[in-house]
């Protein structure tokens, strides 16, 4: 299997997704979009990962690539291409068919339960999860849901947290692939902790990262299990 990987910052790999695709030999092609890297052809890969990043998915005025890349999307998902997208991965899905991406209430940020809706029991991925998910989440956007999408899952503040298209393309506003050492990283990204002082306060970043080691085992086994899942319909 041939996967294209589209990261917008090097402190957003996949993580625990990257750790399935390795044990299933997986031939893993890395483009790392904020560095300028040149988008290779969608129909050499089989399934295609984007991840998260400090950047909105509208802002095409100042980042002209991100243009490319959501056409890329919306041209490899109208073909079937199998797709899963985490943070801004999802919110660049759901513009890529149509939808509008735009800023959320207020940041949310830390260990946070979604809600999953009654179609999620039905859903291949999704089937078996707890109706009460624990997640992870870092972001300040959101986005409406495309036409012909399935809600998966939401939060009070955010109602889209995650969504379905087609059979193979899913979109995951939350983050279940995180560790502890990354989200430490993410910490030193300047709109990410000035967005953790906004939503938190200053003193809140040992506490977000002390419950996130914490509880961080549990979310990539849930991660792991529902890439899995997503993987076996490719």
């Amino acid at each position: 299997m041939r996967v294209l990987v589209l990261q917008h910052i090097a402190c957003e790999p996949p993580g625990v997704f990257e750790d399935v695709l390795a044990a299933r030999g997986a031939e893993i092609r890395r483009v790392e979009m904020d560095a300028g890297e040149a988008l290779p052809p969608w129909r050499g890969f089989d399934a295609i990962v984007a991840m998260g990043g400090p950047m909105g998915a509208y802002d095409d005025a100042r980042l002209p690539w991100l243009a490319r890349e959501k056409g890329l999307i919306a041209e490899a998902v109208g073909a079937g291409v199998p797709f899963w997208g985490a943070c801004l991965g999802a919110q660049l899905l759901a513009a890529s068919l149509g939808a509008r991406v735009y800023p959320g209430p207020r940041p949310e940020i830390g260990l946070l339960p979604v809600q999953l809706d009654a179609g999620a029991a039905a859903d291949p991925v999704f089937a078996g999860l707890p109706r009460i998910l624990p997640t992870f989440q870092w972001h300040g956007d959101t986005f409406d849901l495309p036409n012909g999408a399935v809600r998966l899952a939401g939060s009070v503040d955010y109602p889209n947290q995650a969504f379905r298209w087609g059979r193979r393309a899913y979109g995951i506003q939350f983050h279940l692939e995180v560790s502890a050492e990354m989200a430490r990283e993410w910490a030193r990204v300047p709109s990410y902790a000035e967005a953790l002082e906004r939503a938190l306060g200053p003193a809140a970043l040992a506490g977000v990262l002390g419950g996130l080691a914490e509880k961080a085992p549990e979310l990539r086994a849930l991660g792991r299990g529902m890439f899995e899942r997503w993987l076996d319909r490719t």
